[in-house]
C-alpha cells in the first residue's frame, strides 16, 4: 500500500524522477537506492541471484533497470516490468523524497564513505563515451530546470573532488557531488527504522560478504540451500564480477571507454588517500559534519560495523 506519493521532483542531466509514474507498483518489489558508486551494482547482481537462486550472470541492468535514468528507454523498460512474472528488481539513485512510498516494496539502501564514492565516480565519469554526453548534454538543454549542457568531468581526480564539494573554483557543477550525497542519505536515514528499510554499507559487504548476502536474503524472506549460498557469494565477489562483466553488463560497451570491465573499476577504498591533500580533507570533514547527525557521519563513514546498527542509532 502507498503511504506517500513523491513529495518533490529531481531532474538531472542523468535523471528525472517524474518517469517513475510510468510503472505501477507490485507488492514485493526490491529496490536498491544508492547514492552513484556506493555499491548498487553490487547489490543488484546480490539481489538478482537469490530471486533466481543461480549464480549465472544475467544482464543486470535489464532485468533490474534504472527507472529514473533518462538514458534508458522508458517504454521498453516498464513493457518488461508490467510482463515480469515473477518478483521485481529495480534500481534508483534518488532520495526517498523523490518516489513514492510503500509499506510493501523492500528498499535496499547501500552507503559509502562519500570519499571514496567520490573516487569512483571519478573513474566512471571519466568513462563516459562521447555519445552518451552529448545526450547529457541535449537533455539538459531541453529540460528548462537545467538549461545547460552537460559539464565535462576533469581528468584530474583532484579537481574532480572540489567540484564534488562545490567548490566555485571548479566548476561548472555536475548533479552529483556532496550535497546530494548528503540529502540523499538523510533521507533513506530517516525512515531506517520502517520493517521494509534495509540498510546495507559498502565497508560491510567487504569485510562480510557471506554474512552480509544472508542479511539481505533474509531481509527479501528468501530461503537458499547452505552450498547453493556459497556459490552464490563465490560469484559476488568483486572478481568473479569483473570476469563475469561482459555478461552482467552487455550495455556497457556503448556507453563507457572499456565497457563492463572499467565499469567494475577496482572496488577497493581509500584510493583518495594519494589524491587529496590536507586542506581538502579537512574541507570535506567540515562540510559532512555540518551536514549530517553524528550518527548519520559514522555509519556513511564506516558502515554497521564500524558504528552499529543505523536502527538502534539515536540520531
Amino acid at each position: 500500500m502507498k503511504i506517500r506519493n513523491a513529495t518533490r521532483t529531481v531532474r538531472t542531466w542523468h535523471c528525472d524522477s517524474r518517469r517513475w509514474d510510468a510503472l505501477e507498483h507490485r507488492a514485493g518489489d526490491i529496490l536498491v537506492a544508492t547514492f552513484p558508486k556506493c555499491g548498487t551494482t553490487w547489490t543488484q547482481r546480490i539481489v538478482g541471484m537469490l530471486l533466481a537462486q543461480s549464480a549465472a550472470p544475467s544482464p543486470l541492468m535489464r532485468e533490474q533497470p534504472w527507472l529514473d535514468a533518462r538514458f534508458v528507454p522508458l517504454a521498453d523498460a516498464v513493457q518488461a516490468l508490467n510482463a515480469a512474472t515473477a518478483r521485481r528488481g529495480l534500481k534508483t539513485h534518488l532520495p526517498l523524497d523523490a518516489i513514492a512510498l510503500h509499506d510493501d516494496v523492500h528498499y535496499i539502501h547501500v552507503a559509502r564513505d562519500p570519499r571514496d564514492a567520490c573516487m569512483s565516480y571519478h573513474n566512471h565519469c571519466t568513462a563516459f563515451a562521447e555519445d552518451l554526453m552529448r545526450s547529457f548534454d541535449q537533455w539538459g538543454l531541453e529540460d528548462e530546470t537545467i538549461a545547460a549542457p552537460y559539464p565535462r568531468p576533469p581528468a584530474d581526480p583532484r579537481a574532480f573532488f572540489r567540484r564534488f564539494l562545490r567548490d566555485p573554483a571548479f566548476g561548472p557543477m555536475d548533479d552529483y557531488g556532496l550535497p546530494e550525497y548528503v540529502e540523499l542519505e538523510q533521507s533513506y536515514w530517516a525512515e531506517r527504522h520502517r520493517p521494509n528499510m534495509l540498510m546495507v554499507h559498502y565497508n560491510d559487504l567487504k569485510a562480510d560478504l557471506a554474512g552480509e548476502m544472508q542479511r539481505i536474503a533474509d531481509f527479501l524472506g528468501i530461503e537458499t540451500p547452505a552450498a547453493l549460498m556459497q556459490d552464490l557469494v563465490q560469484a559476488a565477489e568483486f572478481s568473479a564480477m569483473k570476469r563475469d562483466s561482459a555478461a552482467l553488463l552487455p550495455d556497457a560497451a556503448n556507453v563507457f571507454v572499456g565497457g563492463g570491465e572499467r565499469f567494475l573499476h577496482k572496488g577497493s577504498n581509500q584510493r583518495w588517500l594519494s589524491v587529496l591533500t590536507a586542506e581538502d580533507l579537512a574541507d570535506c570533514e567540515a562540510a559532512v559534519s555540518a551536514a549530517l547527525s553524528p550518527a548519520l557521519r559514522a555509519w556513511a563513514e564506516g558502515g554497521r560495523a564500524a558504528a552499529g546498527d543505523p536502527r538502534t542509532a539515536p540520531d
